[in-house]
This record gives structure tokens, sequence and C-alpha cells, in this order.
């Protein structure tokens, strides 16, 4: 979370549209400088700047100095750098008695927060005043501190004053609230408080993605499915959503159903179509398997799919015939889809083929498998009816 550069941070730098050619020598010249190419992103430059500022200088503004330099760093997630700026710019403010702008603060609280410091980041949140703190990120900020520091009551309070502040935001307060009770393990209170939350009308297809699969993960299958079911009907063309509540049905290990879901995504999304072909071999529908196979875009799984799918089928000639196109992608190189060729040679009663395969494995269970079929095409070869 970023907040905007505040003017009271980076000074009176209004109107100026161009970098000026040439290096001012001026200090103040060279902070507004480095406050305009932070303005435009370009935080290497900006600690250029700062760096042919002569600190020591006492005509030197140190609170917006080290401002300045904890911006830099903290866009460029260098986070134990931008906490120890920002510290040094309260310090700076404290020796002139001149307390620099609020926003200090918060910019202190968020270094502090990406370290994972969460009770130095309540400790800096406290140090600005109520009006600069009324931000609904602020809000979150100091729940999720509270909430990591095992105080989960404070975060509670937290989050349902924020929710009351900013019912526009109401849905990220909510999702919080939502993962707090799941954490607590009161499941049922979170499915209740979510379903209420998505009744309302406000809640988007996201909300219930992060409630549904805090739900989930909780193991509350049921729950989950009904808050996620309903927001799929509202929003058929979110394919996280149609990737988490797929998941949430295998889970409960009903293949068939997130097989359907995942054929529906793959249409916004062509990736997942080896996924849901997948699913339906594993359903047992080996011939809508075959059909959306043909339609998989990544030659390796749609060929290792595919060569499953026909020794399922039985369709062993088939499955021997994709030898060519199994050397061809490198895919024998993997010695579980080598065994799976010899196995349909062996069915197809082309045995040293076969043994040419067999001969090639050296894994343990694996091997073990080669040296029944082995039996197995001995026994072919010794009474060739049994084999028929």
């Amino acid at each position: 979370m970023l907040w905007l550069i505040l003017i009271l941070v980076l000074g009176n730098t209004a109107g100026a549209q161009e970098e000026p050619a040439s290096q001012p020598e001026d200090e103040v010249e060279r902070l507004s400088l480095a406050a305009l190419l932070i303005g435009d992103g370009n935080y290497e430059r900006a600690r250029g700047v700062l760096a042919a500022i002569d600190v020591d200088d006492p005509d030197v503004d140190r609170v917006r100095y080290h401002s300045l330099d904890g911006l830099v760093a903290l866009n460029l997630d260098e986070l134990s750098r931008a906490e120890a700026a920002f510290e040094r710019a309260l310090e700076a403010g404290r020796e002139r008695e001149e307390p620099p702008a609020d926003v200090v603060w918060l910019y202190l609280a968020q270094a502090r927060f990406g370290r994972e410091d969460h009770a130095g980041t309540l400790e800096a949140l406290d140090g600005a005043d109520s009006e600069t703190t009324d931000l609904p990120s602020v809000y979150l900020m100091r729940a999720q501190s509270h909430w990591q520091m095992g105080d989960l009551e404070s975060a509670w309070q937290v989050l349902s004053k924020g929710a009351g502040r900013f019912p526009d935001r109401a849905g990220d307060f909510t999702r919080q609230q939502v993962h707090l009770l799941v954490e607590q393990g009161l499941y049922q209170e979170a499915a209740a408080l979510g379903q209420r939350f998505m009744a309302q009308g406000e809640a988007t297809a996201n909300d219930a993605l992060a409630i549904g699969n805090a739900l989930r993960e909780a193991g509350e299958y049921e729950q989950a499915l009904s808050i996620l079911e309903s927001a799929r009907l509202e929003d058929s063309d979110n394919v996280r959503l149609a990737r988490v509540l797929a998941q949430t049905w295998l889970e409960l290990d009903k293949v068939l159903p997130a097989a359907d879901i995942l054929h529906e995504a793959a249409r916004l999304d062509p990736a997942l179509m080896a996924e849901a072909a997948e699913l339906y071999r594993r359903a047992g529908w080996l011939m809508q398997a075959l059909t959306l196979n043909a339609r998989v875009i990544d030659q390796s799984k749609k060929l290792k799919q595919r060569l499953a799918i026909f020794i399922e089928l039985g369709r062993f000639d088939q499955a021997a015939g994709m030898e060519s196109d199994l050397v061809r992608t490198g895919l024998l190189n993997e010695e579980d889809i080598r065994y799976a060729l010899a196995y349909a040679l062996f069915k197809t009663g082309r045995y040293e083929q076969a043994e040419s395969h067999l001969a090639r494995l050296t894994q343990d269970d694996l091997f073990r498998k080669a040296n029944e079929l082995r039996r197995a095409m001995e026994q072919c070869r010794d009474e060739p009816w049994l084999c028929t």
C-alpha cells in the first residue's frame, strides 16, 4: 500500500512540468528535483540527486531530505533503509521543534508493516493525528497488525469500525472478518457473515471468492460451495472463481462437477482445457476427455494425456502409433511415459519393440512392472491363445 506523495513532503513543485536541463546547484532545487523524480517513478535517479546533497549543510531541510530518501527506499522495497530514513526525518523535526507532516508517520508504519514489525506499525500509526489516519488502508493495516499480534478482539473492533466508516469498502473489511472467524474455528459464523454480506447485493464476485476460499481452506466445503455457486451465477466469466469452485468440488471427491466447471471456463482461458480433459478422464468420461484433448494447446500435455486416454479406452494400436510423436517431443525421457508406450506395444503383440523400451527403465517401481510385463510377454509367446 502506497499513499500519494503529499505536497507537504515534496514541497512546492506545482506547475513544474519538465526536468531542468542542467543539474541544479542550489540544494533546495535538488530536493525539488528529487521530489519530481519520485513523483514520476524515477526512484534510482532521485537517489542520485539526493546523494549529491550535503546533508550536513545547515541550510538543508533535513526533514524533507530524509522523507524523500525514505520514499525512494520504500518504493524500491528497501524496507529497513526506508524505516531508518523516516525515523531520521522525525528526529530532525524534533530537533528543530517543527514536526514533519503526519504522513511521514504513515510511511514509517508502512515500512514497519512490510518488515512484519506489527507493534512498531501500531506505534507509528498512533504517532499521526486521527485525520491523517482516517483511511481504509490504515484501518486494514491496523487490524492486520493487531491480528498478527494475537489481539483478535482489537482486530475485530477495528474492522467493524472501518466497515461503518467506509461503507463503499465494506467488502475489504468483511473479507478480513471472515478470515478472522475462520482462524478462530467459528465456521458457521464466518459463513453466516459472508452470506449476509452477499445478500446485501453490494458484494462483488471477488468478495465471494475471498470468503468462499477462506471457508474452503478451513475444510468447510459445503458452506464454501453455497457462496461460490451463488457468485458464479452472477459472474460466470470469472476464471479465478471457476478455479476455486472446481477445487472445492474436487476436495469433496466430486470430479465430474469440477470437470464441467473448468470446461466452461476454458472458453475464456484455453490453458484450462488440459485440466478439464484430465478431470473427465478421471471421472471415466473418456470420449469427452478425448474430444477436449484435441483442443489442448500445450503439445507435451496433449500427447501425455492422449496416450493415457487411448490406453484406458483399450485403443492400443493408436497408443502404440504415438511413438514417433513421443520421441519428437522428448517425452520418452519420462520413464512412466516410456512404460505406458511399452505396455501399448505389448498389447498389440509387438514384444521386441516393447522390450526395447522396458530395457531402458531404471526407476524401482517401473523396473518391477517391467519384469511383470516380461513374464506376461513370455507367457503370450508360449500360449498365444491366452493373449488374443
